[in-house]
């Protein structure tokens, strides 16, 4: 079951940080992951478009803008 799913865009430089960080935090937890790219759903795009890069844990907003490792690792071990 994916656990964590990033919202953002291609040619977004802060998703691409997001993913980066994403990536590590899961990969060093074991915790699946996926992106969806906002740009191929317009209601996704409306909603999301100023928040990207948009991180969701367990169907929950958790973060948008920036990814904090610490933050990201702790709602994952709780």
């Amino acid at each position: 079951m994916t656990r964590v799913t990033l919202y953002g865009k291609p040619g977004c430089h802060l998703c691409d940080d997001a993913r980066a960080m994403i990536q590590a935090v899961c990969a060093e937890l074991g915790v699946d992951w996926s992106e969806i790219d906002i740009t191929q759903d317009d209601r996704l795009l409306t909603e999301y478009g100023e928040q990207i890069p948009v991180t969701f844990v367990d169907g929950k907003q958790h973060d948008f803008w920036r990814v904090d490792p610490a933050r990201l690792r702790k709602a994952l071990t709780s």
